[in-house]
């Protein structure tokens, strides 16, 4: 037999009548599963006639047979000394393995859904647990791991860099995602991804007309003009002879609060601190407390800065500026749910530490004050893993108010 012949039994097995068989094996053994015997048909006469000759039956088996595999192997040694295996694969083509396929996509998909559990911000901000919720709820980019881990990094990098530096919204897009000006563009994928993180985050319902994503994007700093955006300050003596220098000085030495913009804090080498001085600066979230401490402390009082509620771009890049400029940055907000999601938010975006924030400073504040409003919706607070149990347990919202002589007594020990 020249390499060119067919080998012996092969024009057999090659019989148009057998291609039934042959597929049904192929679709059989390309599951994965192990395989005993495999259902054929209908099978026309012809078809049971070679299906006959091939096992050497001595009667047509049924229109519907059931093919032992093991008889099938012998029968198929027998003519051409390979096994079935080798043959369907000759004959139809490569062998699948689905139920490995499916094993792989399942630990890939389990593999993907880890992580952005894990992922440093989402860690950072719990309350995007339930975004990471809907996002596996949503299933995978088009049945791809590789294309949904592509587009939730891209989202994730996004809410990184937010709150934004007072850009439109394409130039936010280009700065952040490599070029990408139109990446975040009204009814993208991953603009619609982004704003519901951010709808989450806030605990307001998913924006549904292009009014309330635009209010969304304003409110994470996109959008917004550096005049608009503000931030209150109180004692706060930066050196230099720049106009916000000079303002920021001039009401902290009149006893005044000042909101300076964001405009002014971008401007170059116009915030600096002076060489000798790393003060520890105070953050709070209501103004009502930055006015308690201008009117008690006057000129003394020490650097505190408000983000009056949700941080937005001015009051995050203040507190970026204070710290890279070796202050210590201390933060104390509302004991509710939307307090606790700011301060892991502020936290996230800076380098301020809790102040007065623990499990056992909201169990003092209960004890101390009259039944309060409910919490609304809690969520984890990075921090301090017992406080959202105390205030589950309690059920009880402390505003910033009504502990106010403490943080006043904290500020007035700070200036000993």
């Amino acid at each position: 037999m020249t390499p060119t012949e067919p080998a012996p039994g092969e024009h057999t097995l090659r019989r148009p009548e057998l291609r039934p068989l042959w597929h049904t094996v192929h679709n059989r053994l390309s599951s994965g599963r192990p395989v005993t015997r495999v259902r054929l048909g209908p099978l026309d006469e012809v078809q049971r006639e070679a299906l006959a000759d091939l096992l050497g039956l001595d009667r047509l088996p049924d229109a519907r047979p059931s093919v032992s595999l093991v008889r099938l192997e012998e029968a198929v040694t027998e003519l051409c000394g390979r096994t079935v295996r080798e043959t369907v694969t000759e004959l139809v083509g490569p062998l699948e393995d689905r139920a490995g396929e499916r094993r792989r996509k399942e630990e890939q998909r389990a593999e993907l859904w880890t992580w952005l559990d894990g992922h440093a911000t989402v860690r950072a901000q719990p309350a995007l647990a339930d975004w990471t919720e809907s996002c596996r709820a949503a299933g995978l980019v088009g049945g791809s791991t590789a294309r949904t881990r592509s587009l939730l990094t891209d989202a994730l990098t996004v809410l990184a860099a937010l709150p934004s530096q007072a850009e439109p919204l394409p130039v936010f897009a280009a700065r952040v995602l490599k070029g990408e000006s139109h990446a975040l563009d009204d009814g993208t994928r991953l603009s619609t991804l982004v704003l519901r993180a951010l709808a989450t985050l806030h605990d307001t319902a998913p924006p549904q007309s292009s009014a309330d994503r635009r209010a969304l994007w304003t409110r994470a700093g996109v959008a917004d003009d550096d005049l608009s955006a503000t931030v209150l300050v109180g004692g706060l003596r930066p050196a230099g002879d720049g106009p916000l220098a000079r303002v920021a000085r001039v009401c902290a030495e009149t006893g005044q609060a000042a909101s300076l913009t964001l405009a002014q804090l971008r401007a170059p080498g116009e915030f600096t601190l002076a060489a000798d001085s790393a003060p520890v600066v105070h953050a709070v979230e209501n103004p009502s407390i930055l006015a308690l401490a201008v009117r008690r402390f006057g000129p003394d009082c020490p650097p505190l800065v408000c983000t009056s509620g949700w941080p937005n771009s001015a009051a995050i890049h203040l507190l970026r500026l204070l710290a890279a400029q070796g202050a210590t940055l201390r933060y104390h907000g509302d004991f509710d749910g939307e307090g606790i999601r700011i301060a892991a938010y502020l936290l996230d975006k800076t380098a301020a530490r809790p102040w007065r924030m623990t499990a056992a400073d909201y169990r003092a504040a209960v004890a101390r004050t009259a039944h309060g409003p409910r919490s609304g919706r809690l969520t984890e607070a990075p921090w301090d893993h017992e406080l959202t149990r105390a205030m589950t347990d309690h059920g009880t919202a402390v505003v910033e108010e009504l502990v106010a002589d403490v943080l006043l007594a904290d500020l007035a020990e700070a200036m000993r």
